[in-house]
């Protein structure tokens, strides 16, 4: 059950919806419009020590597998 974020097409709020299905409708819960895009999603892991880093599907040498962020080389 993922949860996806939106920007509403109509008032520009932005906001996250847990989606059950696919037929499910969305609605933007500030202004009830039923237009809205779907966002990008970036998400953040913990790290050894606390602190938090985020990922982003960049593939490029900035961190992540294998660039030199995540010990396993």
């Amino acid at each position: 059950m993922p949860i996806y974020e939106y920007i509403c097409d109509n008032c520009q709020a932005e906001f996250e919806k847990l989606v059950l299905n696919k037929q499910q409708e969305i609605s933007c819960p500030q202004c009830a419009s039923k237009k809205a895009t779907i966002q990008l999603s970036v998400f953040s892991s913990a790290t050894p020590g606390g602190s938090s880093k985020s990922s982003t599907p960049s593939g490029g040498s900035s961190g992540g597998c294998c660039g030199g962020g995540c010990g396993c080389n």
